[in-house]
């Protein structure tokens, strides 16, 4: 049975845990905030509504299409296109193909970044199946200019991140309805989270500030994750709305939903 990415891959050990799952949502979180192509996301009024059911979804539909078998995903990722295609046709305008690749690449960069903040470096064979992966599904999608190797995907990332971010009306907007759905203290979280895994670039342009005091007790929480305590600090920091939704999140999906997209 042929599947989307080899059942051996370390792409699926990135995805299938719930706490790198977590991380790359506090990048994307981070970067989606500055993306100057976020007005496509509040065009539709969903992410301001309820930014974190939409990033999560998100975040959800990539897991999902890297379980799938081939065939799955790439109706997965039709539908997907499918859905974008809708939105460009009722707004009148096509949104730029530098946003599609901003989205894959920080899906890339959120996945090697994630795991080697809670896990271990990640060797050169491995981030190239990480890029790989999501290559693939850009392409599947027609998106234009995806480099062909993670080393021409390395300077292409730093372009993406110096032309297209800038802090804007759209980035104070959606950190205020980060506080607003996650309390004080779980967005004070976020932030230390996001301080932990953005590039220099991110960090600077939303003013998260140098070194996390929460970097020192990564190390004791992945000794404890899977003890009591683990499971007790993950459901204390967890939002009560999106507690089951994130603990399902360890282990395989069990099915594709692609109404979750868009």
């Amino acid at each position: 049975m042929e599947y989307f990415v080899a059942q051996g891959s370390v792409v699926r050990a990135i995805w299938g845990k719930a706490d790198t799952v977590l991380f790359i949502f506090a990048g994307a979180a981070a970067e989606f905030a500055l993306n100057k192509a976020v007005d496509w996301l509040y065009f539709t009024g969903r992410l301001p509504a309820d930014p974190l059911a939409r990033l999560f979804s998100t975040v959800e539909y990539a897991r999902r299409i890297v379980y799938s078998r081939q065939a799955d995903a790439e109706r997965a990722i039709d539908a997907i296109a499918a859905i974008h295609g809708a939105v460009e046709a009722k707004r009148g305008m096509a949104i730029p193909a530098w946003a599609y690749r901003d989205v894959l690449y920080l899906l890339i960069d959120y996945s090697i970044r994630a795991f080697e903040v809670l896990e271990r470096p990640l060797t050169l064979a491995e981030k190239e199946e990480v890029f790989d992966v999501f290559a693939r599904v850009g392409r599947r999608m027609g998106i234009a200019e995806i480099p062909a190797s993670y080393a021409a995907w390395l300077p292409a990332r730093q372009q993406h991140l110096a032309a297209d971010l800038a802090h804007s009306r759209f980035t104070a907007d959606l950190y205020l309805q980060y506080r607003k759905h996650l309390g004080s203290f779980r967005y004070w979280l976020l932030r230390h989270g996001q301080r932990l895994v953005v590039p220099a670039t991110v960090r600077n342009l939303l003013h998260l500030g140098g070194p996390s005091w929460v970097q020192p007790v990564v190390p004791v929480y992945r000794a404890t994750q899977q003890l009591a305590l683990g499971r007790w600090m993950k459901n204390s920091i967890l939002p009560t709305a999106y507690r089951a939704q994130i603990l399902a999140l360890d282990g395989e999906p069990e099915r594709l939903t692609p109404a979750g997209a868009g």
